[in-house]
């Protein structure tokens, strides 16, 4: 695989033709992926079995460099979006870069790993959470989108993961639960209901309890923003949400803190290593006709010729399939 990285084209360049790729990539048919990690997730494998790659974007830099990992003709790339020292606060990630890049890189399907405190009784601490919706409780929504700045879309977004990931990613894991004597007490939720507040300061026990009593089923502060970009850059999303506390809601239990979070992450880790070696080993097969794969389909409303040459320039690779050169 061949990357060129981004650089802004001329203005004249710009006015003259209104989009044009400026990432290419050798055409190995090989398959790719991205995995973001979080808390306590900072690397997939050992330093030798992959490559760090460096990119810059449009919208600024990614959290940490890529990490890639080759198998069985597929590509892995890794991200800590936390960056590799644990220094981006929740609020301070640039999610519209870390998706960018993974764009760049030609990923088609983006596996999100995160921890998140429980809402409900069921969802015990070090139980695993595929999460298939999510309630936005953040104020950062312009943010949360590569338009905007003179270019306006719509996706779709009804049901934020993808189906046919979401159920790869099941399977997998109680394939390594199963495997291993140490998680068998772990139990997989299938679903899911995830609030994304911001932070970084953990909820306040009435918010606790007001999410409680609304229904909702974890609780973080990431993973919303990844699953709304990768929608608009046409890449499947799933996402697997490790617990690590009860929050503040439930009366029996300590206030979540640091500490405890951190405590959890010990273990949920090792379940987490082990899922992303049984990845390596079994990659998800993407399907091409996903919807995933055409969401901007009937989303865009701004014609390209009509948005600022700033922003077109922005833009290109995220447009790259459903506009063509004049």
């Amino acid at each position: 695989m061949k990357i060129i990285l981004y650089c802004s084209p001329s203005k004249q360049k710009v006015e003259s033709h209104f989009f044009f790729i400026f990432t290419k990539y050798d055409r190995d048919n090989s398959m790719k992926t991205g995995i973001i990690g979080g808390s306590g997730l900072y690397r997939i494998s050992s330093a030798e079995d992959g490559r760090e790659i460096t990119l810059q974007t449009p919208f600024g830099e990614p959290s940490a460099p890529y990490y890639a990992v080759e198998n069985q003709g597929h590509t892995f790339y890794f991200l800590p979006r936390h960056g590799a020292a644990h220094h981006i606060l929740p609020s301070e990630i640039n999610h519209r870069a870390n998706i960018h890049g993974f764009k760049q890189l030609g990923i088609e399907q983006l596996i999100s790993i995160s921890a998140v405190g429980s809402l409900q009784p069921q969802y015990r601490p070090r139980d695993m959470v595929l999460v298939d919706q999510y309630v936005d409780r953040t104020k950062a929504s312009d943010r949360h989108t590569f338009f905007g700045r003179g270019a306006v879309a719509h996706v779709a977004f009804a049901e934020p993961v993808c189906r046919r990931l979401h159920q790869s990613m099941s399977a997998l894991l109680a394939q390594v639960v199963e495997a291993h004597s140490a998680h068998q007490s772990v139990q997989i939720h299938r679903s899911g209901t995830y609030v994304n507040m911001e932070g970084p300061a953990f909820s306040t026990r009435a918010e606790s309890q007001w999410y409680h009593r609304m229904g909702f089923d974890v609780i973080g502060m990431t993973t919303l923003a990844e699953a709304k970009l990768a929608r608009e850059a046409e890449i499947c999303f799933a996402c697997l949400s490790m617990v690590t506390d009860y929050d503040s809601w439930h009366e029996e239990e300590e206030a979540v803190n640091a500490g405890m979070v951190l405590q959890t992450m010990r273990d949920n880790v090792s379940l987490a290593h082990d899922f992303i070696t049984a990845l390596l080993a079994n990659p998800p097969v993407d399907d091409p006709a996903c919807s995933c794969h055409h969401a901007l389909d009937h989303a865009l409303m701004t014609q390209p010729a009509r948005m600022p040459p700033e922003t077109r320039d922005a833009l290109q690779i995220i447009l790259q399939r459903t506009c063509t050169p004049v």
